[in-house]
């Protein structure tokens, strides 16, 4: 049965979900093994066909607040999670213009979905810059079979969002002991592995990945958004977790020099604004040729013919467009960056990022609000979901604010200040 007419009951808020009894290495329930995507070209037929069948179902998911479990063992399957994999382990190692038209694409049909897999290619990125030979092998390889990785590292209650105060405690064997409290998981419910960011004793900054069933790890469906209500954007709880020290990244180390890990993470969030724009304008036109009534004012006999629609939808496509436009700059200056990274290539690769992110979170929340304005008064029906477009683009773009990002950009014009390596630009 699809997820799109399952009548299976999501789990309620605040409960927890026991883990899946099996290793992490081994197939979960209902999962084959992936597929292998060859190169950019292939990858993006692939998200073009997937988003095409997530549309369908995806204001039904968001009323009914059903998780996409079906789904995501769909773009498991199809090979997209393993794109970013270097060619030497077998992957196709896409352009990031390429990943940002991926997200963009799932995006248009169902933001909550492609908001999921986002932390999965930032933490695929960490392994990448981080792993040592034997952990990209291994890493790589359970991407490579279709295996997920979720995210804890997020905590309410801190000083900010810098401030993490889960705990990697070393063991005299070279072990560690995790614990601490996380928000906001996004993904960590569907995960195979759980990519945790704790600190050491020295107060220095790691990744541990944890396989979603380990002994002491739960998983909390709390999540209560307005927006990207099907992302289980829950708590992950960590009490004694036991964690090999090959299972550890020294993630301090990424911020020692030019990187591009917070220009990447910020371009797929920018991508997800980009694409949740477009849904909304693409179900606005729908809405208005086959739906709308035109004004009695203005003499025609449909909507579609009306001059000041007309005017309204060239302003918004206008929007779209540009933000589309940056995006792919952006994507452009980090593939340009990541061939010679040095402190300046960094540096023009977060601006351009961060132009792209502000334009699109803009862009998103004026074309969802927009759908309304052009729709009519029966698009505000709560059965036709139309408000998911903006609920959605509202949450999504809280995650980090545009003004900080438009303050960065402006240093750097105007006095050649470099852009922070803090991971959020």
């Amino acid at each position: 049965m699809s997820a799109d007419t399952t009548t299976e009951t999501p789990p309620e808020r605040g409960t927890t979900e026991t883990a899946p009894e099996r290793g992490a290495a081994e197939t979960a329930p209902g999962r084959g093994a992936a597929e292998v995507i060859a190169g950019d070209a292939e990858a993006l037929a692939v998200a073009a066909a997937l988003a095409d069948g997530f549309r369908s179902g995806a204001a039904d998911r968001d009323a009914g607040r059903r998780l996409p479990r079906e789904e995501l063992d769909r773009l498991s399957g199809s090979g997209l999670l393993a794109v970013t994999v270097p060619a030497e382990h077998g992957g196709a190692d896409v352009t990031q213009q390429t990943l940002a038209e991926i997200f963009r694409l799932l995006a248009s049909a169902d933001a909550s979905l492609a908001q999921i897999p986002q932390s999965h290619f930032v933490y695929v990125n960490v392994i990448r810059r981080q792993g040592t030979a034997q952990q990209r092998a291994f890493f790589f390889g359970e991407v490579l079979a279709g295996r997920r990785l979720g995210n804890a590292q997020s905590e309410a209650g801190t000083k900010h969002v810098q401030d993490i105060r889960t705990r990697l405690a070393r063991r005299p064997d070279g072990s560690y002991v995790l614990t601490g409290v996380k928000q906001y998981s996004t993904g960590a419910l569907f995960a195979d592995w759980i990519p945790v960011l704790a600190r050491t004793e020295d107060d220095a900054l790691h990744v541990a990945y944890v396989p979603r069933d380990a002994e002491g790890l739960t998983v909390v469906d709390d999540w209560d958004g307005m927006g990207q209500r099907t992302t289980a954007s829950g708590t992950v709880r960590l009490d004694a977790v036991q964690v090999p020290a090959d299972r550890v990244l020294p993630h301090h180390l990424t911020f020692q020099g030019p990187q591009l890990h917070g220009a990447v993470a910020q371009l797929l969030h920018a991508a997800i604004d980009a694409g949740i724009a477009a849904g909304a304008l693409s179900e606005a036109v729908d809405f208005v040729r086959t739906k709308s009534r035109p004004w009695f004012e203005s003499g025609f006999e449909t909507a579609a013919e009306d001059p000041l629609l007309i005017q309204r939808f060239g302003e918004l496509a206008v929007q779209v467009r540009a933000t589309e436009a940056l995006l792919g700059v952006a994507a452009r200056e980090i593939d340009t960056a990541r061939a010679g990274l040095t402190e300046e290539s960094a540096a023009e690769a977060s601006v351009a990022v961060a132009a792209a992110k502000a334009h699109a979170a803009a862009t998103a929340v004026e074309v969802s609000s927009a759908l309304f304005e052009v729709s009519g008064t029966r698009s505000a029906l709560d059965s036709l979901n139309l408000h998911r477009h903006w609920r959605d683009a509202r949450t999504h773009t809280l995650h980090d604010p545009a003004r900080w990002k438009i303050q960065h950009i402006g240093r750097y014009v105007l006095n050649g200040t470099l852009p922070p390596r803090h991971g959020l630009l």
